[in-house]
């Protein structure tokens, strides 16, 4: 089943049943919001989130460099280069904003929750915004789901006393976690300290056990890497800007 909805891109990785705030100020996204507020309340006001992989997530809004003279780009696929599919992963994730709220200078503040994966098949950017011809993608529960989703409730718990620090009593218990296992998976891919490619791996993962194995690893990975060299985790590192000098 394919749908056409609206694009916003981002430099992080939406997961379904996670929720996303944002902030939105460019005009581009201002003109989105305008249009999902047509849709009436009772109806989904739904949009999709794609993680970028080469391009800003905020156009430049200023002469850049190596030439001080050049004019950034306009329009919807500022920062993303001539041809957009290639500046996005391909598979991202439906948002369905419960919340649009127009402030007093014309930016929007957002509240959205991710509800369903989608691959991205074309982009649209003849209009104020870009739009996206999508396929909805099923989740398959695939084998031993539910015992892997044990195990990860387990290694996520040690992760999370060794991020923090703190004692086992201070740590959620099992019955404050979810246990249905794509839930799981989804909260832990979530929450864990990774970089943008791997959360995409993450996502688009063949399976829910197919993700639960990946991230068994991963937490057993970076749980020792804690208990050996606690400090700064690398993601934390990434997100900050970059230095020129």
């Amino acid at each position: 089943m394919t749908v056409r909805l609206p694009l916003f891109p981002l430099n992080s990785v939406l997961f379904p049943g996670l929720v996303l705030p944002l902030n939105v100020f460019e005009e581009r996204y201002r003109a989105m919001m305008r249009e999902l507020l047509k849709t009436p309340e009772e109806e989904p006001r739904r949009f999709a989130v794609v993680a970028i992989r080469d391009g800003h997530e905020v156009a430049p809004s200023a002469p850049g460099m190596p030439d001080p003279t050049a004019l950034p780009d306009r329009g919807p696929t500022a920062g993303f280069g001539p041809d957009p599919v290639k500046a996005f992963h391909g598979v991202g994730c439906v948002a369905d904003a419960a919340t649009i709220r127009e402030r007093a200078d014309g930016t929007f503040e957002v509240l959205a929750t991710g509800t369903t994966r989608v691959r991205l098949l074309s982009v649209d950017a003849s209009g104020p915004f870009l739009t996206a011809e999508l396929e909805e993608l099923a989740e398959e529960p695939g084998d031993e789901a539910g015992a892997l989703a044990e195990g990860v409730l387990r290694s996520f718990r040690q992760y999370q006393k060794r991020l923090a620090g703190a004692r086992e009593r201070s740590l959620s218990t099992a019955a404050e976690l979810p246990d249905q296992p794509s839930v799981v998976s989804y909260l832990v891919a979530a929450a864990m300290m990774l970089d943008t490619p791997t959360k995409q791996r993450l996502l688009q993962s063949k399976d829910t056990a197919s993700r639960l194995r990946d991230e068994l690893k991963l937490l057993r990975a970076e749980t020792s890497i804690i208990r050996t060299l606690p400090s700064l985790p690398a993601s934390d590192l990434t997100r900050g800007p970059t230095s020129l000098n």
